[in-house]
C-alpha cells in the first residue's frame, strides 16, 4: 500500500520527545489507542521484528500504512531485522518517516544511502552490549542514535543501568562534533528511569508498557514527559 500522507516533521534535533511504542498497544483497537495518546505524544515508535534478528515477530509495512492513515505523528520505525535494506522501500511506501537499523547487522553504508534516497530519516540502533565504536563509525551519517536499554525482542523488560555510560558517551560525541542527531533510548522507560536517561543525554524516550499499559495512557504519556523534564 502506498501512503499519501504528508511526511511528518520530526522537530529540531535535541528537543525532548515522548515516543509511545505501539508494541504495547491493543492491536485490536490500534487506531483508537494511538488517537488516545496523541495529545501527549511527539512521535510514534513502531517496533518491527522479523523472528530472526530478534526472537519475536511483530508487524510490517501493512500495519505502518494503516497507522499512517490514522495519525499525523512522526512514525519512527525501529527495524529489528537481519536485512533492513530489503525492506526500506516498502516501509517508505507505507508512510514511515524514519527507519532505525541495527549496528549489529554489519555493513550499513549502502542501507544509509538508500534510506536517504527514499526520503527517509535514518537512525542507528545499538544493543546493550554493543560497543560505542560501532555507533561512532556512522555517527556523522545518521539522524538518530538509539541506545537500547534492554535486549530487543519483547516489551516490558527491566531497564539496564549499565547502558548509561554509553548514552553519555554518544551524547558527548554528538555535542563535540556539533551534529544534529537525536539520541533515543528504548527499554524500561518509566517515571523513575526517564529523568535518569535525560540526565545522561537522551532526548527521545520510547515507552511502551509505561504508556499503553496504564489505566489512562494519555495521562501516563504526559506524566512521563513531566518526569523527563524534572
Amino acid at each position: 500500500m502506498m501512503s499519501t500522507r504528508t511526511t511528518a516533521d520530526p522537530g529540531p534535533a535535541g528537543m525532548l520527545r515522548i515516543a509511545p511504542s505501539v508494541l504495547s498497544a491493543d492491536f485490536g483497537t490500534l487506531a483508537d489507542a494511538v488517537s488516545t495518546v496523541t495529545p501527549g505524544s511527539d512521535w510514534l515508535h513502531v517496533d518491527v521484528m522479523d523472528g530472526h534478528f530478534v526472537p519475536n515477530i511483530s508487524i510490517g509495512p501493512p500495519v505502518v500504512a494503516s497507522l499512517a492513515a490514522h495519525t499525523d505523528l512522526y512514525l519512527d520505525c525501529h527495524l529489528m531485522i537481519s536485512d533492513p535494506g530489503a525492506y526500506l522501500e516498502p516501509f517508505a511506501r507505507a508512510g514511515a518517516d524514519g527507519v532505525t537499523v541495527h549496528a549489529e547487522v554489519g555493513e550499513l553504508d549502502h542501507v544509509i544511502a538508500e534510506a536517504r534516497a527514499l526520503g527517509l530519516r535514518i537512525g542507528l540502533a545499538a544493543n546493550p552490549d554493543t560497543e560505542f565504536e560501532a555507533i561512532d563509525r556512522y555517527l556523522d551519517a545518521v539522524d538518530l542514535v538509539l541506545c537500547m536499554t534492554v535486549f530487543p525482542g519483547f516489551g516490558g523488560q527491566a531497564f539496564m543501568p549499565e547502558v548509561l555510560p554509553k548514552i553519555k558517551q554518544v551524547r558527548a560525541a554528538i555535542d563535540e562534533r556539533g551534529l544534529a542527531v537525536d539520541l533515543e533510548v528504548d527499554g524500561g522507560i518509566d517515571l523513575a528511569t526517564a529523568p535518569v536517561v535525560v540526565a545522561a543525554g537522551a532526548n527521545v524516550l520510547v515507552a511502551g508498557s509505561a504508556v499503553f499499559g496504564a489505566d489512562d495512557p494519555l495521562a501516563a504519556a504526559v506524566a512521563l514527559a513531566d518526569a523527563a523534564r524534572s
